[in-house]
This record gives structure tokens, sequence and C-alpha cells, in this order.
């Protein structure tokens, strides 16, 4: 298992092999991919603040954790894990859906992923891993509604696709 490879997939999900990670972002090669959104009891989303390092969209406002599934991890692995290492928490997680989109980021990297979005609801707070973090924060689906509207540079172009689709679940 190398952790800087992801698992190069078809829109069925279907494994086509490994490619190494930059090489899929800067080819666009589409590739499996986990978004963890975590609720509090009042229904806030707990939003990260990539680390400023990060190799693209950083110091930009984005979902819970996000990651790559490892060969041979399946995606609920991954999505337990990655709340861990970034944000230091556990948090029971369900499956709610996958989606498939393309972004073009800074520094010519491309973002084409088949995305698994798991759910997860805790009122604890986060630990988190500075070198993955910069800083969190809850906030309501109104107050995020009104941020992206008027503020949209200042979130990562996946978290706002992922915004719009989320906000059909929360009906």
């Amino acid at each position: 298992m190398n952790p800087n490879e992801v698992i190069a997939v078809n829109e069925k999900d279907e494994v086509l092999g490994f490619v190494e990670k930059m090489e899929a972002h800067r080819k666009g090669i589409l590739h499996r991919a986990i978004s963890v959104l975590v609720f509090n009891e009042d229904n806030e989303w707990l939003l990260q603040q990539r680390a400023a390092h990060k190799y693209h969209s950083g110091l930009l406002w984005s979902n819970t954790a996000c990651t790559h599934p490892m060969q041979d991890e399946h995606t609920i692995d991954a999505a337990k894990r990655r709340l861990q290492e970034e944000m230091g928490m556990e948090s029971s997680l369900e499956k709610k859906f996958s989606f498939v989109y393309r972004a073009e980021l800074d520094d010519e990297m491309v973002e084409h992923e088949l995305d698994h979005v798991f759910f997860g609801v805790t009122n604890n707070h986060p630990q988190i891993n500075k070198e993955e973090v910069a800083s969190y924060r809850y906030v309501s689906t109104e107050d995020l509604q009104t941020e992206i509207t008027m503020f949209p540079d200042q979130f990562t172009e996946w978290f706002k696709m992922l915004f719009e689709r989320v906000k059909m679940e929360l009906v």
C-alpha cells in the first residue's frame, strides 16, 4: 500500500489501476476519493481550513476531512482513518452518496474524483493536526450558504459542489 498512489477508476467505480497522486492531479485522471462531513446536534457543519502548505487549496475552507483510500482499503475505513488523522476525532459514519466531479485548481492541478461522501454526527470537538489543518469552525447551513455566495474564493472547489448536493440530502 503506497500512500502516494491513488486508485484510478471509471465512472462505475471499477478499478483501472494505480497512479501516483501528483500525476493524477496534474493529468486529471479520474480516481477514488473520500469526503467526510460531520455535523453537531444543532445541525451545524464542522468545517476545516486546510493547512497553508497543502499541495493545493491551502488555507481554503472545506469539508471536515477528505482523503484518497489506499489499495485494498474500504471506503468507510479510509473515512474513519482520515477523520482521526486530520481532526483527531471519531464519529460513527454513514455513506450517503457518491458523485463524480472535475475542478480546475491552483498550480495547474485538476481534481477529477469519484467521491464517496460520509456523514457523521457528534458534539465532540476536534483536536486538529496542524500539519493538515490550520483551523476549524462550526457553521449553520444558512450562514454557510451566505458565505459561499459572498466569498466563493474562500472555499475549495469540491466543497462548493459538495455543499449543493448535501443540501438536497438534508431536506
